[in-house]
């Protein structure tokens, strides 16, 4: 009996140690190598077996293998690894290449290898580099056929233009946010919100977007939460702005002499001048006109209240501007939803004196799955305030070409003003001090609310309801001038409000399938857009006291004026695709859209914008094998589109 339980013993020992010998538990954490975040729901397999798990909401994984194994992890969208199973791993996971990336190509999303279109897609990440308060004017020099061109005022405003002018009207192009069209400034939005930019550029790639697609479609992608523990980002900056590139002017004696040389060439006596220039001049032996001395008189009125200087009116009107760029965003998501949240402030003091932009911003991203994967609702939605001040038009002209000679204060400390010879413009600082109080204030709402609907494999419903609201008040001062030919004695003012807006709706259909070699996609979509301006202003002449704290319409004892319009307009528009490659070779895409406009007359409401495109990835045949170690991807593209303005 003895024995026996000593041999049952003894069993049971080797049955354990069989047991531990056979398998091992290997713990971990899996990560993104981009970013650095945790990636949740990644596959943890053991090659080889059908013994696998799937990372948690920290990233961690727990499996039992066998000694000696290796394991394979694999996520959507990055490249799947095989290592060693050994335990405490930290795995990093690579993005796919850019070949398999998505592209966001109007209404949906395509790989970047079967794209046949002219799509170019912009790195974020570089852009916020360059510290722009506006993100599309960072483009410059990043995308082919397209040019930017800014007025270096604070805001950032530029003038974007994709292949050239088109049209004898509006040539800018059509932002597609979120989903939402708007030819609006995107210097209002907060570019620290943008995940993605992509740009289609000619008319196979931008015919989807019909009557507006002319002069090219810029999509923007705005970012949302990202799986894992929340996350708080937070930045700061302060830069300063300045001119590169100085223009060198005269000063007063330079000014002088080519003065003199001009009346000489033109046969004048240069002595015959208002602007109290004398010269000491005389020929020499060959008659040639020689200049011995300038002088000038010591005040340039009857007065003598404006003394003769030597101004540059360069360094008097601009200034080293200051940038404060300040930012904080949390994020979170889970397998249920996600969402993100930011706060921005920008102010720029600008270059030219007395010139600023200052914007508040405030985004708010979520998406919820109501039924697991089959139901998903969400909303993307800003809210902006920004102020300005921007210099005068054609200023900086009229500082190059001022006299140097001019002072810029007479001896009772006024802004010089001068008749005779200076009298055909304003003393420049004088014009911008004038011009400080007329500041606009204008708020913008922008966003969407969608729904999304997966009832089966590869079909995909979304419906999205967009607006486009802003809203601008601004008081246009005009203040008494005493210089010459642009003396102007009024007083008044100017209270304006404009009113913008603008909404959507569209429901976009999506089907994708694959068998075998073969891989298509299609949609159909229709959608509705609206937009209605109102504007109105009134002005009063004659206050009393000239301080804009007064200076309402009510205050003054002149004439009143009024001002005011409206208008508005419509468009309905029903659009299909389908996009077809085999074997990641040969690839078609066939768009068409149909839009009717309010815009034109009962006979002609309606215009059909089509594109067919081809393309081959010359690569992926066989006879391109050699060029693998040097020659990543060729394409062979053709394509034909209508586009409408």
């Amino acid at each position: 009996m003895k024995n026996r339980l000593l041999f049952a013993l003894l069993m049971l020992t080797l049955s354990v140690v069989e047991l531990s010998a056979q398998t091992v538990k290997i713990t971990g954490v899996v990560l993104s190598k981009t970013d650095g975040d945790v990636i949740i729901g990644a596959t943890v397999r053991e090659v080889g077996t059908d013994q696998g798990t799937l990372t948690d909401l920290d990233g961690n994984f727990v499996i039992e293998v066998n000694p000696g194994a290796e394991l394979s992890f694999s996520y959507v969208g990055c490249e799947t690894q095989t290592l060693k199973a050994v335990d405490g791993m930290r795995v990093e996971l690579t993005d796919m290449t850019s070949l398999q990336e998505v592209v966001v190509t109007g209404y949906q999303v395509q790989r970047k290898a079967d794209l046949t279109g002219a799509v170019s897609v912009v790195s974020v990440g570089d852009l916020q580099k360059q510290n722009e308060n506006n993100p599309i004017k960072a483009l410059q020099g990043r995308v082919p056929g397209m040019n930017i061109s800014a007025d270096g005022s604070p805001s950032g405003a530029a003038t974007v233009r994709i292949r050239g002018i088109g049209t004898l009207n509006n040539n800018d192009p059509l932002y597609i946010v979120d989903g939402v069209p708007t030819k609006s400034g995107m210097h209002e939005l907060n570019g620290n919100d943008i995940e993605s930019i992509q740009v289609l550029k000619d008319a196979a790639s931008a015919s989807i977007y019909g009557s507006r697609a002319a002069n090219g479609v810029i999509i923007i992608t705005t970012k949302k939460g990202k799986a894992g523990k929340v996350k708080v980002d937070l930045d700061a900056s302060i830069s300063a702005s300045f001119y590169a590139n100085k223009m060198k002017v005269l000063n007063a004696e330079q000014w002088g002499q080519a003065f003199w040389q001009a009346n000489v060439n033109d046969g004048l006596d240069p002595n015959n001048n208002n602007l109290g220039y004398h010269y000491d001049w005389g020929y020499d032996a060959q008659s040639n006109p020689v200049l011995h001395k300038v002088t000038m008189q010591k005040y340039l009125d009857d007065a003598n209240t404006i003394p003769a200087a030597d101004t540059d009116w360069f360094d008097e009107t601009t200034r080293t501007g200051v940038i404060q760029n300040y930012n904080v965003s949390v994020s979170n998501g889970n397998e249920k939803g996600s969402s993100y949240l930011s706060l921005g402030y920008y102010k720029n003091l600008g270059i030219i004196k007395y010139s600023d932009f200052e914007r508040l911003s405030a985004r708010i991203n979520s998406d919820y799955k109501l039924i697991g994967d089959v139901l998903t609702i969400g909303e993307h939605f800003t809210l902006n305030r920004t102020s300005e001040v921007s210099a005068p038009g054609g200023f900086l002209e009229n500082v190059l070409q001022f006299d140097p000679s001019f002072p810029v204060y007479n001896t009772l400390g006024e802004f010089a003003n001068l008749t005779g010879g200076y009298a055909d413009r304003e003393n420049p600082l004088g014009r911008l001090y004038r011009n400080k109080d007329n500041r606009y204030t204008y708020w913008r709402a922008f966003g969407d609310v969608f729904v999304n609907l997966a009832l089966f494999k590869g079909f995909n419903l979304r419906s999205t309801a967009g607006i486009d609201y802003a809203q601008k008040q601004q008081r246009i001062f005009t203040l008494p001038i005493s210089n010459g030919n642009v003396a102007n004695p009024e007083n008044g003012v100017e209270a304006k409000q404009e009113h913008w807006t603008k909404w959507m709706w569209n429901a976009v259909a999506t089907y994708n399938m694959e068998i075998g070699k073969h891989r298509a996609d299609y949609m159909v979509g229709m959608e509705l857009n609206r937009q209605c301006d109102v504007w109105f202003s009134g002005k009063r002449f004659d206050y009393e006291i000239l301080n804009p704290d007064y200076m309402w319409p009510d205050a003054g004892t002149g004439i009143e004026k009024a001002y005011g319009s409206g208008s508005g307009y419509s468009l309905v528009s029903f659009f299909g695709k389908a996009n077809y490659t085999y074997a990641d070779k040969y690839m078609a895409s066939l768009t068409v859209r149909r839009d009717g406009s309010s815009r034109f007359g009962k006979n002609n409401q309606y215009g059909t914008f089509p594109s067919l495109s081809l393309g081959w990835r010359l690569t992926q045949e066989p006879f391109m094998e050699k060029t693998g170690n040097w020659l990543t991807d060729l394409k062979l593209r053709a394509s034909w589109g209508q586009t409408g303005n």
